[in-house]
């Protein structure tokens, strides 16, 4: 959903270097999934990825298009991932990057 380019830019990789290039997309797609799961809501690319009904009305009454803030959620997330590769990192503990919870609860769909 993210460009390779911009994630390879804020993890500091040349834009040639393609040996992570499969992990990266890896990250980002769980990244993406992620917003999902915590928002309760469907991430589309676009305005116009987001389905519509016969007179042009969008029928996900809970979509959620990419933008700044998504895409910087994202970018977090992949960074921290992409630089602490074990689930554990010993001597320290380590949640989320503090940003990504800030960035995200706003669009966070709640079920009554």
């Amino acid at each position: 959903m993210l460009e390779l380019d911009i994630i390879k830019q804020h993890v500091r990789l040349e834009p040639d270097d393609d040996e992570d290039d499969a992990l990266l997309e890896t990250y980002s797609g769980s990244a993406a999934r992620m917003v999902e799961n915590h928002t309760g809501r469907t991430l589309y690319a676009t305005a116009s990825a987001v389905p519509k009904d016969a007179s042009g009305n969008p029928n996900n009454p809970h979509a959620l298009v990419l933008d700044d803030d998504i895409s910087t959620a994202m970018l977090l997330l992949i960074g921290h991932w992409y630089a602490n590769r074990e689930s554990v990192v010993h001597g320290t503990t380590s949640e989320l990057p503090m940003g990504v919870k800030a960035l995200i609860e706003p669009y966070r769909h709640y079920f009554f």
